[in-house]
């Protein structure tokens, strides 16, 4: 297996408390040292996004605007969650970039499955609007280039944040190539409207008591019958770890087993599937830092069948 990050992935700068901050990159590193993985896993430095693969999933506008933005010093806010210092959106390009990257990888037969651990997350950008700490939808570039440059027909993109993957449904909603299935606690941020006449969008409201059988059977009820019906070339996670029983971002209760449990389902996906050509996981939430660092390390280990 192979995990890509950046060293700006640690310079893209938030409040003191805020809980999207730097050191979540480096919980999930020390995690990964104290479980012994750095030894079986290599590790590469993100590339950054080109404008091209920007411009494929978000507005020309929108991207020429957010160029504007950085602070020369210090950190400023330009809208509701969203916070920029002077590194934003050269640890975003990287962030972005990792996805493209991990395609690449996985079709030239250099590995199966990828994890990148980055910062800023995506799955909230919509097409032209920034929210919920994300600037670049990173998980809608790297699919969106799955179909566009490796010539793919079909991908899936699995969220198990705990909060809906709104911009990637804004993103693929008109795009029948992409199933997109998302478990999200709800009502919750960011509100969401649930239900869509689009078959190739399946989601899966939990209430706020969920726990782990609850979300198991979710899971197997509705996104494991889709992806056998739509039978993806390639499987994108938006692993989000915000659900965790300790984080306080969330009321839904799940547990590193639960994480464990989920990825080695779609990493049996791929097993079994040889029309499926590999695994690229991308972090988006997980705030208690060493619950976060626990639950990478249960999905890495799940991913490459340690």
């Amino acid at each position: 297996m192979i995990i890509i990050s950046h060293p700006s992935c640690l310079q893209h700068l938030s409040p003191a408390g805020h809980p999207e901050c730097p050191e979540r990159i480096e919980a999930i590193r020390n995690q990964l040292i104290a479980s012994g993985l750095d030894f079986v896993i290599s590790e590469r430095d993100a590339l950054p996004a080109t404008d091209a693969q920007l411009q494929a999933v978000h507005d020309a506008d929108y991207l020429a605007n957010l160029e504007d933005l950085p602070p020369a010093s210090g950190v400023r806010t330009f809208a509701d969650d969203i916070w920029m210092s002077p590194a934003t959106l050269t640890a975003a390009r990287h962030a972005a970039g990792s996805g493209p990257q991990a395609v690449d990888l996985i079709m030239q037969g250099v590995s199966k499955t990828v994890f990148c651990n980055v910062r800023p997350p995506g799955h909230h950008a919509e097409r032209a609007r920034a929210m919920g700490f994300c600037l670049y939808n990173n998980i809608a570039i790297a699919a969106r280039y799955a179909l566009d440059e490796a010539k793919l027909d079909r991908v899936a993109i699995l969220d198990f944040d705990v909060h809906h993957g709104n911009g990637t449904q804004d993103i693929f909603l008109d795009e029948p190539r992409v199933l997109f299935c998302s478990t999200f606690q709800h009502p919750f941020y960011p509100n969401t409207p649930t239900q869509t006449d689009r078959a190739h969008i399946v989601n899966v409201p939990l209430p706020a008591t969920t726990k782990g059988p609850e979300f198991r059977d979710a899971v197997e009820r509705h996104w494991l019958p889709a992806l056998e019906d739509f039978a993806p070339q390639m499987l994108f996670i938006s692993a989000g770890f915000d659900a965790h029983l300790q984080d306080d971002m969330s009321s839904v209760s799940l547990l590193e087993q639960d994480y464990q449990w989920v990825s080695t389902a779609l990493r049996n996906y791929l097993d079994t599937h040889d029309e499926c050509k590999g695994i690229v996981s991308m972090l988006e939430g997980g705030y208690d830092l060493p619950a976060l660092g626990r639950s990478v390390v249960a999905h890495v280990k799940a991913l490459a069948k340690l």
